[in-house]
């Protein structure tokens, strides 16, 4: 006799019972993708054996999500598996707001056969066939898939430590799962296919590219519509595509992974700099800057040379080995250590806006978001122990003034503890995770908790940025670090005149330049805030006539420091302003025969249009009104 307890205080006695049937005597089934028995996700035919906590796990839930898409996964296997027979499979697990597959598929595929495949997909979920899980030894699961001619789940299956496996069986496919999966096809209705990409075999260059089909699903159609809304506005914010419309930056060929700038891109990251170091200066930080390329000694002494190899790159001076910096931590030991410290200069905030390299494969690229080489706006602060809390407080006021105050993302953070592959001691990673806790508990900021996913050297916080249409992007980070002052050996002289172990804080607030160059980008759709913006005034003359006194009027805001450019072309008003508003410019300014003679302008903002005739000084002040903090 077990006993099954549910959310609602309800509870049933049974003799024996699958978790759906538990459910049902509990009035909970309806709607039901599977079950949380004791805390643990199984099918809802699986057997009960023991008492405890039973709840349903629906749709539209995080865990319902997961299970839905793992379950859209294998039934687009399935389809493709009918469709292009000889089809061997990678794997296939639920991603963030989706899934994919890694299929090596005879022929290949395109994003036009992706109708077709869904096609496949809807007439097999149609047919309810049910999904039924099979336990075997690790042997016959072998056997299974070398039959099959499936090398790549045969690979999966040989690498286990374990002695029996799980197979997920849904009329004549199979695939090797640990599931939880829907009861039957019929569950998994609203869902569709969105691009296909190479991918290579378990992320190895020197594997098989294999392709890969990214789809999603959802719980009901609006939720998915709604999905597919919020894609195709994505596509028109593309940063890549509006990147090269609006001339900011490009990827060539000869430089795979590094972006090249152009001189308006540079001007918005110049704009950022400068910003950032405004801040960090009100804010008691000193900056300073390292070498890009250090000896290998120092990397070993770090722990990167362990824990960070396989992403860094590596050359010869002198035939010493050296490497190019991954991250800027190392070097900014070395200032620290240049002299002796003492606890009254402690905190001690340094920044850096460093250049970093880290070796990323080519099929993870994209535009400025995955790059191999990115400006980390990186600062590493030095505390007594008594000072970490307050610190952390003060970067997250710092984060929610940039994040919240000047660019109006909304943002959420995560505390992330101890991961397999950590560096020291269990007492010292406890001390440093009830330290961040303690500043978020206290600061009353709401957070999350991510177990397992911090830094090899110690917790962190991290900064998730929400944009204007729901995606999210993972920016600042706070992690605090016990590891690298020892490694390093670094100290200060306390009051007692004895050596004493600073606390160290790594921290970055935009995280790398370049993406958030990006996420800027696509926040704002190209039209980048008065501020910020590459040209903050375009002025439009009507003929070739008013050139001059275009010019004269461009001069005079110059002086004033504002982006000025004029449009000369031989083109009608109509057409300069169209492409104006293309090019996102915040204002323009029209000057024909009657602001000539006047001595005044017709200025046009590119969200309210027209603002009527005015004189120059008059447009001064309402440029002087936009929001700027670099005079703030």
């Amino acid at each position: 006799m077990i006993e099954l307890n549910a959310p609602d205080q309800k509870s049933v006695r049974l003799e024996s019972a699958t978790a759906g049937e538990a459910l049902e005597k509990l009035g909970l089934r309806g709607g039901a993708l599977a079950a949380m028995v004791n805390g643990k996700a199984v099918d809802l035919y699986r057997p009960l054996t023991e008492s405890g906590s039973i709840e349903p796990i629906g749709p539209d839930s995080e865990e319902g999500l997961d299970i839905l898409r793992h379950s859209a996964a294998h039934l687009m296997a399935q389809a493709v598996a009918e469709m292009y027979p000889g089809t061997r499979f990678g794997v296939g697990p639920a991603i963030r707001d989706g899934f994919y597959y890694d299929m090596e598929i005879p022929g290949g595929i395109t994003e036009e056969d992706l109708p077709k495949i869904e096609k496949e997909m809807r007439r097999i979920a149609k047919r309810a066939i049910p999904v039924e899980r099979r336990e075997m030894s690790k042997e016959e699961a072998l056997a299974y898939f070398r039959e099959k001619d499936d090398p790549y789940k045969a690979e999966i299956i040989s690498e286990l430590e374990e002695e029996k496996v799980s197979l997920y069986f849904q009329g004549n496919y199979a695939d090797l799962c640990r599931g939880p999966h829907v009861p039957n096809t019929s569950y998994v209705r609203h869902f569709k296919l969105l691009s296909v990409a190479g991918a290579y075999w378990r992320g190895d260059e020197k594997n098989i590219m294999l392709t890969r089909v990214y789809g999603t699903a959802f719980g009901n159609e609006e939720a998915l519509e709604a999905y597919i809304r919020r894609m195709e506005e994505a596509k028109s914010r593309d940063h890549r595509r509006l990147g090269k419309e609006l001339d900011l930056f490009s990827i060539q060929a000869e430089g795979p992974g590094f972006p090249f700038f152009h001189p308006r891109g540079m001007v918005i990251l110049n704009g950022l700099m400068d910003f950032w170091r405004k801040e960090h200066t009100k804010r008691g930080y000193c900056e300073i800057r390292t070498p890009l390329i250090l000896d290998r000694s120092l990397w070993i002494r770090s722990g990167h040379w362990d824990h960070y190899r396989e992403n860094m790159y590596f050359t010869e001076i002198d035939e010493q080995p050296f490497a190019i910096k991954p991250m800027n931590c190392p070097g900014g030991m070395l200032v620290y250590k240049s002299q002796i410290r003492s606890y009254r200069d402690l905190p001690m905030r340094v920044a850096e806006l460093g250049i970093v390299h880290r070796h990323e494969r080519s099929g993870v690229l994209h535009g400025l978001m995955r790059v191999r080489c990115f400006t980390q706006d990186d600062a590493h602060l030095y505390c007594r122990p008594e000072q970490v809390k307050d610190e952390i407080i003060g970067i997250m006021d710092l984060c929610r003034y940039i994040y919240s105050d000047v660019f109006g993302f909304k943002y959420t953070m995560e505390l992330s503890t101890r991961p397999e592959n950590s560096m020291g001691s269990e007492e010292q990673w406890d001390i440093a995770e009830s330290a961040l806790k303690q500043a978020l508990e206290e600061s009353g900021a709401e957070y999350r908790l991510n177990p397992g996913d911090g830094a090899f050297y110690g917790p962190k916080i991290d900064f998730h940025l929400e944009d204007c249409i729901g995606r999210t992007w993972q920016c600042g980070t706070i992690q605090l670090d016990f590891q690298m002052p020892e490694k390093f050996d670094l100290t200060y002289i306390g009051a007692d005149g004895k050596e004493h172990r600073p606390v160290m804080l790594h921290r970055t607030i935009l995280g790398s330049l370049e993406r958030f160059f990006g996420i800027l980008i696509e926040n704002f759709a190209g039209a980048f805030p008065y501020w910020i913006a590459p040209v903050q005034v375009r002025i439009l003359p009507v003929s070739g006539d008013f050139v001059d006194y275009a010019k004269e009027t461009a001069q005079k805001l110059r002086a004033k420091g504002i982006r000025v450019e004029i449009d000369e072309r031989d083109e009608k008003l109509g057409k300069k302003i169209r492409d104006a508003q293309t090019q996102k410019i915040p204002y323009m300014a029209v000057v024909g025969e009657k602001e000539m003679q006047s001595g005044t302008i017709a200025p046009r903002e590119r969200s309210r249009g027209d603002l009527g005739s005015m004189p120059l000084e008059e447009f001064l002040e309402v440029l002087a009104g936009e929001f700027n903090p670099l005079k703030s």
